[in-house]
């Protein structure tokens, strides 16, 4: 089992500290005896230890920064949602296929916002601005924020903040198990909780430093029985030897865990893996004995919202993968919706 992310090295930039919530993470992390530096910015986190650039890469990615969103300008989340709301930016984890590994570039550290009630404020303009339409924010694009929320519980905070709103809901998406202290969050339904699961051979070989998929399904009953809405994405959707057989045991795995109430009201997003040309080669560097296949010979090309080319599979193997999802998943689970498959 995964254990909660504890940070080896915290940088704090000096204007966090004139926030409570900076506050209270100095004093938790000087209590827990983990060693705190001083940057001017998050974006300028320096010298971190390591004598070449694969041992600094591993380093990052278990250095938390504490500091403060200055752009206040959400990205658009389609499909998923209206909007991106940035309370973390970067992953604990080391899913070799991650896209984050191409637009987190040189800085794989983590980094937590403690302005939140700025964070907040710019929420709220953006529901005026489409209010009486409800408007989605989706708080995972750039980082697993339940990864770091047993630490932080900014996560906790969005989610009571949504509950109390009239014209917002959130969502977000996990790869870990660490969720009980999001238990009694006074969320009113208007939060939906999903994990990312996927077969076991993707779990396995390219997904290191994350909860297993038990412990995920798991977690995931558990947030059922704390009348969260509920969803899963499977992501990515990646053609291995006996891709069909391995999505399938997981698929009923999941029917034969969730309890009936979970199945109520569920919704699955299907995302099939792609990659492009720079993410390939950050990817080699980073983990350069991975399985993961990256051939483009083997793709079709399309084109990004980046303007960059990415690698998806070819139409028939898209058709393939449909087919065996867009028929089981009814079959199991009746009264879910697929949002969407890409």
């Amino acid at each position: 089992m995964v254990k909660p992310f504890v940070p080896q090295l915290v940088y704090f930039e000096p204007k966090a500290m004139g926030y409570p919530l900076g506050k209270t993470l100095y004093d938790k992390f000087s209590k827990m005896d983990v060693e705190i530096r001083e940057t001017t910015s998050h974006n300028q986190v320096r010298n971190l230890p390591g004598d070449n650039d694969f041992q600094k890469y591993r380093v990052a990615k278990s250095t938390l920064v504490v500091g403060l969103r200055k752009t206040l300008k959400f990205d658009t989340s389609k499909p998923s949602a209206e909007y991106a709301i940035p309370f973390a930016t970067g992953c604990m984890g080391h899913c070799h296929y991650c896209y984050l590994q191409t637009t987190m570039g040189s800085k794989p550290y983590i980094r937590t916002y403690v302005n939140t009630e700025e964070i907040f404020d710019a929420a709220e303009a953006y529901m005026a601005e489409r209010a009486p339409e409800i408007t989605r924010f989706e708080a995972s694009c750039t980082s697993d924020i339940v990864g770091i929320d047993h630490l932080t519980h900014t996560l906790k905070d969005a989610i009571e903040y949504f509950g109390r709103s009239e014209h917002g809901l959130l969502r977000f998406v996990t790869k870990f198990a660490h969720i009980d202290h999001l238990l009694d969050a006074d969320h009113q339904g208007r939060t939906r909780f999903r994990f990312s699961i996927n077969a076991d051979y993707v779990i396995k070989y390219f997904e290191p430093g994350t909860s297993r998929l038990k412990e995920r399904l798991e977690a995931a009953a558990k947030i059922a029985e704390a009348d969260y809405p509920l969803g899963f994405i499977i992501a990515p959707i990646y053609l291995h030897e006996g891709w069909r057989e391995g999505y399938l045991t997981m698929l009923e795995h999941v029917a034969q865990v969730l309890p009936p109430k979970a199945k109520e009201n569920l919704t699955f997003e299907l995302i099939q893996h792609r990659f492009t040309k720079p993410a390939k080669k950050v990817i080699q560097k980073n983990y350069p004995m991975s399985k993961l296949e990256l051939d483009e010979s083997k793709r079709k090309t399309k084109w990004g919202r980046y303007g960059i080319w990415k690698y998806v599979y070819t139409d028939q193997e898209q058709e393939e993968m449909k087919e065996l999802f867009l028929t089981t998943i009814p079959k199991l689970f009746p009264k879910a919706e697929v949002e969407y498959f890409t």
